[in-house]
């Protein structure tokens, strides 16, 4: 089986903390050219197995016409699909209309993923967001009205000027809107952004570290009795509502890229594509897949990524699988490293499996790099 992601590098403004590859301000026939050489790329390096999830992300997929999707999916149904596959498209509150949904749903769409961020509308603001609360209840209202029984929301701690009190209302806001999935993500300030250009200003104030710890472990305690469970460091679902698309990630899984800045990982390789609009182009043009970055990597490799991504999972890494699937002793490879950690008590070990800790979490960074080797 494999994962497919599809960017959508279009926004109507892009946020203030983005890096991502997203564009605004692009004209309908940029847009229409950008499709029309997105298909031609999934023509050329077509899926080898079933397909068990779609993700199509950006950027704000919901930005465009609905019609673009209905381009990719006249594609996406020439391959076999698992019956029970995951197909996700990431909308946000302003952009995302009944009518667009009802196209979404016909396709086959099964999973929205709403970009809410806060529900503190001056944060919004200095987050760059567009949006407002009514938009975000009255896409939530639509998207059930059209029969949508997997809604995601992503938000974010750490912005600027955020309190304690922001996080209350926030678990009051999703206990409301009942969503069946929550991603909640701590803001990383990344060069180059104009967040960055604020923090350094001194424009906001933002969260020290030990106030984002303390929202993050109110999250965690609030949604848990919204009836939430944790599965990864920042992800909570209900119950048979866990993300397949991200596990597959986060399990070291195969997964196919198309579009702008995509990246792939299938077999031994893991390859990028380019994020220049001009290149992307010409290199389909020439008939070559528009990858600027290819790589082979070692089963040591791939062991570091499983080990690093396993322990962000509440399941842990699973020490029997990991020694199937790369052949290598875990507790002699990593002694030194499970040692260190059992003895400051960031990780733990049970049923040979290793999970980490309250503790481990708060400094999941520290705790992976050691697992890099």
């Amino acid at each position: 089986m494999t994962s497919i992601y599809i960017h959508i590098p279009f926004c109507i403004k892009k946020c203030n903390y983005c890096d991502f590859t997203s564009y605004s301000c692009i004209s309908e026939e940029n847009i229409e050219n950008y499709f029309k050489y997105l298909i031609k790329e999934m023509g050329m390096n077509p899926p080898k197995d079933e397909i068990n999830s779609i993700f199509i992300g950006g950027g704000t997929p919901s930005f465009v016409d609905s019609k673009y999707i209905e381009d990719i999916f006249n594609v996406l149904k020439k391959y076999p699909w698992t019956e029970d596959i995951e197909i996700t498209l990431e909308a946000n509150p302003n952009s995302i209309t009944k009518e667009k949904l009802k196209v979404y749903k016909d396709l086959g769409i099964n999973r929205i993923s709403m970009g809410v961020q806060s529900f503190n509308e001056d944060i919004l603001k200095k987050i760059g967001r567009v949006h407002k609360n009514s938009d975000t209840f009255s896409a939530a209202k639509n998207i059930r009205e059209v029969g949508f029984k997997n809604l995601n929301l992503d938000l974010m701690l750490a912005l600027p000027d955020q309190k304690m009190d922001d996080v209350e209302d926030s678990l009051r806001e999703i206990e409301k809107l009942n969503p069946e999935h929550i991603s909640y993500y701590s803001l990383i300030i990344e060069p180059g952004t104009p967040m960055e250009k604020f923090y350094e200003e001194g424009r906001y104030t933002f969260p020290n570290e030990e106030l984002d710890r303390k929202m993050y472990h109110r999250v965690v305690e609030g949604l848990e009795n919204l009836g939430y469970h944790q599965y990864e460091i920042s992800n909570f679902a209900k119950s048979g509502y866990e993300s397949v698309h991200n596990l597959r990630y986060w399990k070291i899984k195969e997964y196919l890229g198309y579009g702008l800045s995509a990246s792939s990982s299938i077999g031994e390789y893991r390859y990028t594509n380019t994020d220049n609009f001009k290149d992307y182009f010409e290199m389909i043009d020439e008939g070559r897949l528009p990858q600027i970055f290819r790589e082979r990597l070692k089963n040591i490799d791939r062991l570091h990524e499983y080990m690093i991504m396993g322990l962000r999972l509440n399941d842990g890494v699973d020490i029997e699988d990991a020694e199937n699937r790369f052949g290598i002793d875990i507790k002699k490879y990593y002694k030194e490293e499970i040692e260190k950690n059992l003895k400051y008590k960031t990780i733990r070990m049970e049923n040979n499996r290793i999970f980490l800790t309250d503790y481990g979490r708060d400094i999941s960074n520290q705790v992976e790099l050691d697992f890099m080797k």
